[in-house]
């Protein structure tokens, strides 16, 4: 009995780790983690996108936003974001732990800049800056 309830867990946990959401590459500096998640923002994969997110309550408010967002699109439109090439206009370090990240798509020139924090030694995207540039 007990060997087929610890076989059955093993099954269990294969199973689950083959069909566990995609594993996404770990950004190996600021302008790698900037680049995968705007490139999946574009493409409209906001899986692989939450994944180089900084999970705070406000970057997680603001990406539900941006995904409701781009979910509400016309299919044309999604395509052309797809389309787009990535723009970086100016991409620079603050200090040893934040970068700048200033760019614009091919598609629409509009002028985004994010933030890319060094968190517990992983490069991720903090959406907030776009806040304080809309001022």
């Amino acid at each position: 009995m007990v060997k087929k309830f610890i076989l059955a867990l093993a099954l269990l946990a294969t199973a689950v780790a083959c069909n566990s959401s995609h594993t996404y590459k770990k950004a190996e500096d600021a302008q790698d983690a900037g680049r995968e998640f705007i490139r999946a923002s574009l493409d409209g994969n906001y899986e692989k996108a939450s994944f180089y997110l900084y999970a705070d309550s406000t970057n997680k408010m603001m990406f539900v936003k941006w995904k409701k967002d781009y979910d509400n699109l016309p299919e044309e439109e999604k395509q052309k974001y797809k389309d787009a090439e990535i723009m970086p206009i100016d991409i620079h370090p603050v200090n040893d732990s934040i970068t700048s990240y200033t760019y614009a798509n091919s598609y629409k020139k509009d002028t985004t800049t994010i933030r890319v924090v060094k968190v517990n030694g992983e490069w991720m995207v903090d959406l907030k800056e776009i806040l304080y540039h809309k001022r």
